[in-house]
């Protein structure tokens, strides 16, 4: 039984390929940095009572952000 699969990489596309899939890395590099951003922004808005209601405290909040934004 064979199975046929596609495996082609950005450098078997050629150039163009390069190009398209630069871009497609830049792109989600830019989404992820903003919902890091976001996550970061958000959180740093709450109180100390609501970040502890929520079983967090300041000093974790850079660490959850990029966790939610990088690891998910």
């Amino acid at each position: 039984m064979a199975i046929a699969t596609d495996n082609r990489t950005a450098a078997q596309d050629g150039f163009a390929g390069s190009i398209a899939s630069l871009f497609a890395g830049f792109r989600e590099h830019m989404e992820r940095r903003k919902l890091f951003r976001a996550t970061l922004r958000e959180l740093n808005a709450l109180s100390n009572r609501e970040l502890g209601d929520l079983g967090l405290n300041r000093s974790m909040i850079r660490r959850i952000a990029y966790q939610a934004a990088y690891e998910a």
